[in-house]
C-alpha cells in the first residue's frame, strides 16, 4: 500500500538524529540489526549516519558505520562498458554480493556477527585490508550510500533521504548519473518502500514526511 506522504514535519537535524537514534535503540537487543540511510550523495546520508554513532553507543548499542562508498568494484570492472552509462551506474557499481557476504549476512540470527567494515578503496583502486570487527548480540550496523533499496538487501530499519528533482539536479555530480537516481525513484520507491522518509532540500531544516517516522 502506498504511504501517504503530502505532508511534512520540520524537525531541527539533532533532533532527527535523537528521533532516530531512540527509534533504532528500541529495536529488539537479542539479535543484531542492520540499518539503511539511502539517498544521493548530496543529501547527506554519511553525515547521518556518522551522526547516529555516538548516540546509539550512548544506549549501549555497539555500533559499526560501513559505507556503501567503499563496497563499489573495482574500477576495470566499473568502467568495462564505459566511464558515464547510468544503468551500468545503478545495477553494476555496488559489488552487492560482498556487501551481502562481509556485511549484512553475518549479522542474520546465528550469523558470526563478524563484519568488514571496507572493502575497497574507490579513490586507491584497491583493497583497504581492514580487519574484520565482531558485533555482540544487539549491535547495529549503519550503512549510507545512494541506490540501496530495491536491491533485496536485508535491513531491520530503512532510512531514505529524499530530494526534489531541482535539489538532486543542483548537487549531484557527476550529472551523468542523475538518470540512474530516477531510475531508482521509479523502481525502489524509496519514498513509499522506506521506513522512514526524510525531505532534505535544505540541509539545515530537515522534515520528516508523514506516514514515516
Amino acid at each position: 500500500m502506498e504511504r501517504n506522504i503530502g505532508r511534512v514535519r520540520p524537525i531541527t537535524f539533532d533532533r532527527l538524529v535523537a528521533e532516530l537514534a531512540g527509534r533504532i535503540g528500541d529495536l529488539p537487543r537479542e539479535t543484531r540489526v542492520r540499518v539503511a540511510v539511502d539517498g544521493a550523495p548530496g543529501s547527506g546520508t554519511a553525515e547521518l549516519a556518522d551522526a547516529l554513532v555516538d548516540p546509539l553507543r550512548a544506549l549501549g548499542r555497539d555500533t559499526v558505520r560501513v559505507s556503501a562508498r567503499n563496497y563499489l568494484r573495482p574500477a576495470s570492472l566499473r568502467y568495462e562498458f564505459g566511464r558515464e552509462d547510468p544503468d551500468l551506474f545503478y545495477d553494476e557499481w555496488l559489488d552487492t554480493a560482498a556487501l551481502l557476504r562481509e556485511v549484512l549476512a553475518p549479522l542474520d540470527p546465528g550469523g558470526s556477527g563478524r563484519v568488514l567494515p571496507s572493502l575497497w578503496d574507490p579513490d586507491l583502486d584497491r583493497a583497504t585490508r581492514a580487519s574484520y570487527v565482531r558485533l555482540s548480540p544487539g549491535g547495529i550496523v549503519l550503512l549510507d550510500g545512494p541506490l540501496l533499496l530495491g536491491r533485496w538487501l536485508p535491513f531491520e530499519l530503512t532510512v531514505h533521504l529524499a530530494l526534489s528533482p531541482a535539489a538532486l539536479a543542483r548537487r549531484t555530480s557527476p550529472a551523468w548519473t542523475l538518470p540512474a537516481y530516477a531510475r531508482h525513484d521509479r523502481e525502489a520507491d524509496p519514498r513509499g518502500s522506506a521506513d522512514v522518509v526524510v525531505k532534505m532540500d535544505d540541509p539545515r531544516h530537515p522534515a520528516l514526511l508523514s506516514g514515516t517516522g
